[in-house]
């Protein structure tokens, strides 16, 4: 009984880190270029009382054994690079990407790290950035007189000027892509950076090598989806209510064996 208490409160904590990954889902909806997060769970070590294949005491084989397993424990917490769905923004400066790859971006310290969302601006240089105001890399200047902007799906950038007879290209956006994106580590502000599992990064034209293209006017949304997630949840609910039946009722036997002296 002692053991089904420990076992129990495993099943509480795994539950538990199940809803916050939900919940974290759930509060990213609506955020560009988000991936949802899906954790993954493994059995504990076993205790074995009879060993599978030892000898009764009549001398023939024991074909199954008797193990107890000990509970559970959280393994990874993967996160899903599926494709978002695309919407139209018709701001010349979103960008989504259709298929694989990320576009660079470059921090404040220096390093590079890379994201799926799109939603870029002009800072007062005229540098395309995020949000946040972080380069893109290869950094892209647009001059101040441009009248349009404009970005094939191969990702090269070009203007139109006063008295141009041809649009000028600025320069060409590049994408990385990884052997391991679900190895990518998430920093936070729809940024990811490499690490030994995601493998080193493969950057070159989009369109090329299995890289995806770009899209002009279009952003990316999460790929979180409300239904699955709220089964999700109804099921982690359940699941952590039932472990903690098994609580109460591994209390309540322990309470009957302590009446037994009275």
């Amino acid at each position: 009984m002692i053991r089904s208490l420990y076992v129990a409160s495993t099943g509480m904590n795994a539950q538990d880190l199940n809803v916050s990954v939900i919940a974290n889902n759930l509060a990213n909806v609506n955020t560009t270029g988000f991936k949802r997060s899906r954790p993954d769970f493994q059995d504990l070590l076993y205790q074995n009382l009879r060993l599978v294949g030892t000898l009764s005491e009549a001398g023939n084989q024991v074909p199954t054994g008797i193990q107890l397993g000990l509970g559970v424990k959280p393994a990874a917490v993967q996160k899903i690079f599926l494709q978002g769905d695309p919407v139209q923004t018709q701001n010349p400066l979103d960008l989504a990407i259709q298929g694989q790859g990320f576009f660079q971006i470059t921090l404040a310290d220096g390093t590079i790290a890379y994201t799926r969302a799109g939603a870029f601006k002009l800072d007062n240089t005229g540098q395309i950035v995020t949000s946040d105001g972080l380069r893109m890399e290869p950094a892209i200047t647009v001059p101040p007189d441009a009248l349009q902007i404009a970005v094939d799906n191969q990702g090269s950038v070009s203007v139109t000027q006063p008295g141009a007879t041809a649009p000028a290209v600025l320069g060409t956006i590049q994408l990385a892509t990884f052997q391991n994106s679900a190895g990518l580590q998430a920093i936070g502000f729809s940024l990811f950076k490499e690490t030994d599992a995601s493998g080193t990064p493969t950057t070159g034209t989009a369109g090329i090598d299995n890289r995806g293209t770009i899209q002009q006017g279009f952003l990316e949304l999460s790929n979180v989806s409300v239904v699955e997630e709220m089964v999700n949840l109804i099921t982690a609910q359940r699941a952590y209510e039932v472990n903690s039946r098994s609580v109460q009722t591994a209390d309540q036997m322990l309470q009957i064996a302590n009446n037994l002296i009275r």
